[in-house]
């Protein structure tokens, strides 16, 4: 995937987690970092415990989603 690809899928990760956790989104500059911080974290959370999700979209989003919630819940407990 390009960085095109990279960036929507950042930016649609970050916005659920963001919902998830907080209801609302935070802005699409917050979603993005989110998103790609969330897909670093949850594909190596995934790798550590052996998980493999379908390579695809659906995957990517997926998985920088959980990634994008850990980093929220995480930001959560430190504020």
């Amino acid at each position: 995937m390009g960085i095109i690809g990279s960036i929507i899928v950042g930016i649609i990760a970050g916005f659920i987690a963001s919902r998830i956790m907080s209801g609302s989104g935070k802005g699409c500059w917050i979603n993005l970092f989110l998103g790609i911080v969330g897909g670093l974290v949850g594909g190596w959370v995934f790798k550590l415990l052996g998980i493999s999700w379908e390579p695809g979209w659906l995957g990517e989003i997926g998985t920088a989603t959980i990634g994008a919630i850990i980093v929220l819940w995480i930001w959560s407990r430190l504020k």
